[in-house]
């Protein structure tokens, strides 16, 4: 079995290519998504306030998370607002702003109130600071204005603010969507062409010279199944630890986690790749077989879009029977929901028994051909 794997492993650090390219495109194409339902409305503001002063109002103004200000000249926020492609504009001043729009909208509204919001919280600081300054002179008022900004900057206490929801509500996070289903999906190729390794062996007689070495025929299927696993479980937990080292994406303190959730999915899917390997003949029926199957589990598991907003009973139904749902089960529960361990073992329990049947089955299958 270890010469199987030294083999296996020479032939990849040969051909590394396939799972370099799996492991780009699956980033590619999360990013590519994410960035398409990433939907951050942009407000072009101008002012004639000294720079200082405009940036600590757009701090202010972000801290909502509604929109992002950005400043441009009186020129171009007129231009931008005037041909539609911007639905508001807003001019900074010192104790006042106004806005700018073509046609009212709800998006229209919204920023006027995100930045009379800002802009009131401003006013009511000033109005005490201009108080204590007419009734106990101009050092109280320095002293109270050193205050609010200490308080603002560290708080006595916080509030947190969180929705109420019941247990069945539905939570879709688009960037954690795109990212796992992109990646599950992607990892079925580097898997799948891994275990079709073994019928191509067989088919040139790589493994009737084997047989009559002092190697057997169970430690030639383990060391291709360790192999198939280990390229698809190192590619997974490499892309995820590229979206959340480099691109800082946020598994809610649960990356480690995730990892060891990767372990069901991944050996589901090896089991399904023997199963498809066992049932074909050839190499062009593999070509044709794997992409159906693949694009097909990604459909009906909830890859490309979330199954909570599918109302068809008949996928629904179908989805059970596909790995892919309940891998989308077991990292979205424990990243969107914050599932626990325990709360995770029934889609880790179905994801192990597909992996006992299908490679039971699929290992059969191609021993009864054999014979």
């Amino acid at each position: 079995m270890i010469g199987v794997l030294t083999a296996k492993l020479r032939l990849f650090i040969r051909k590394p290519w396939l799972f370099l390219m799996v492991s780009i495109l699956s980033v590619v194409f999360a990013m590519l998504i994410s960035s398409v339902n990433k939907q951050t409305i942009v407000v072009p503001v101008y002012s004639a306030l000294p720079e200082s002063e405009v940036k600590e109002i757009i701090r202010s103004l972000e801290q909502y998370n509604l929109f992002s200000f950005k400043r441009m000249k009186k020129e171009e926020v007129e231009k931008l607002v005037g041909e539609g492609k911007a639905e508001a504009g807003v001019e900074l001043k010192k104790d006042d702003f106004r806005i700018i729009v073509a046609s009212n909208t709800p998006n229209s509204y919204l920023v006027q109130q995100t930045v009379q919001k800002v802009y009131a919280k401003a006013l009511q600081s000033k109005s005490i600071i201009d108080q204590v300054k007419e009734k106990q002179g101009e050092s109280s008022a320095k002293q109270v204005a050193k205050s609010l900004a200490e308080a603002k900057n560290d708080p006595v206490f916080t509030v947190e603010t969180k929705h109420f929801r019941a247990d069945e509500t539905v939570i879709i996070n688009s960037k954690m969507q795109s990212i796992f289903g992109s990646v599950l999906f992607f990892v079925i190729y580097t898997i799948a062409y891994n275990v079709f390794n073994i019928l191509m062996e067989k088919r040139n007689g790589i493994w009737d010279r084997m047989i009559l070495s002092p190697v057997k025929k169970w430690e030639m299927y383990t060391g291709n199944l360790i192999y198939s696993f280990a390229t698809g479980y190192i590619q997974v937990a490499l892309i995820f630890a590229v979206f959340h080292f480099v691109f800082d994406v946020d598994f809610s303190d649960k990356f480690w986690f995730v990892l060891v959730l990767l372990i069901p999915y991944v050996l589901a899917i090896v089991a399904i790749s023997i199963f498809i390997v066992g049932i074909v003949n050839n190499e062009q029926q593999f070509h044709a077989v794997l992409p159906l199957v693949s694009v097909s589990m990604a459909m009906l598991g909830g890859a490309y879009w979330p199954l909570e907003i599918v109302s068809s009973d008949a996928l629904l139904l179908l989805s059970k029977f596909v790995p892919v749902t309940y891998g989308m089960d077991l990292l979205k529960g424990a990243v969107v929901y914050g599932y626990s361990f325990s709360d995770l073992l029934y889609p880790m329990s179905i994801l192990f028994l597909m992996a006992v049947v299908f490679m039971g089955l699929g290992i059969n299958i191609m021993e009864r051909k054999r014979a």
